[in-house]
């Protein structure tokens, strides 16, 4: 990078490789971060090593945890026979910030993607009928994202849970609040309109 001194140049190239970070975003974070007074980067350092240090996997949800098993597999009020299956941990916080769900989850870790050559013993399918042979589970609740793997990860797993005689639901897509219809896709107005409720 011309005109930046090197150790600079070395933390907007670290900084830049972090999902939706691009240069000038690095630039303008490595810049702030040598601005810093010393005791603030040092926790800040120390928070991201710690962190990734510290954060496991659950190995029954899949889910972050410092605990193993995490304190939602561990917590007897979500063992009410609902199961939520999302892609990967965010999908976990993005559900939980809703307030409404208050079952367990199966986090996948990905989805079926030929093209990415991500196939069913790629992601946790087999965890995950593992823990519905129990009996315990009623309903599978498919949370995956509406694009076309995780519709096909939706499909495939319906397939697998279905003949076990437990309920699988999919999680509703239509149009967001606040979208107009004018500028909203065919496949989204499509969900919206099949996915109608009386009112």
């Amino acid at each position: 990078m011309s005109g930046m001194i090197e150790p600079l140049a070395r933390m907007v190239n670290q900084l830049s490789k972090l999902p939706g970070v691009g240069q000038k975003t690095a630039q303008r974070l490595a810049y702030h971060i040598v601005s810093l007074p010393e005791d603030q980067v040092r926790e800040l350092a120390a928070a991201i090593y710690n962190g990734k240090k510290q954060v496991r996997f659950c190995s029954i949800c899949g889910n972050y945890a410092t605990e193993d098993p995490c304190a939602m597999c561990r917590d007897d009020d979500r063992k009410n026979g609902m199961l939520c299956v999302v892609k990967d941990p965010r999908d976990v916080a993005a559900m939980e910030r809703m307030r409404e769900f208050n079952g367990q989850y199966h986090v996948l870790h990905g989805v079926i993607s030929p093209l990415q050559g991500v196939g069913p013993d790629d992601i946790r399918i087999r965890e995950l009928m593992q823990r519905l042979s129990d009996g315990s589970i009623k309903e599978v609740i498919l949370a995956t994202n509406p694009d076309v793997e995780g519709e096909a990860t939706a499909a495939y797993l319906a397939r697998l849970i279905k003949p076990l005689g437990i309920r699988v639901t999919r999680i509703a897509h239509g149009v967001p609040v606040g979208a107009d219809l004018e500028y909203t896709d065919e496949m989204t107005l499509s969900r919206a309109f099949s996915g109608r409720s009386e009112i």
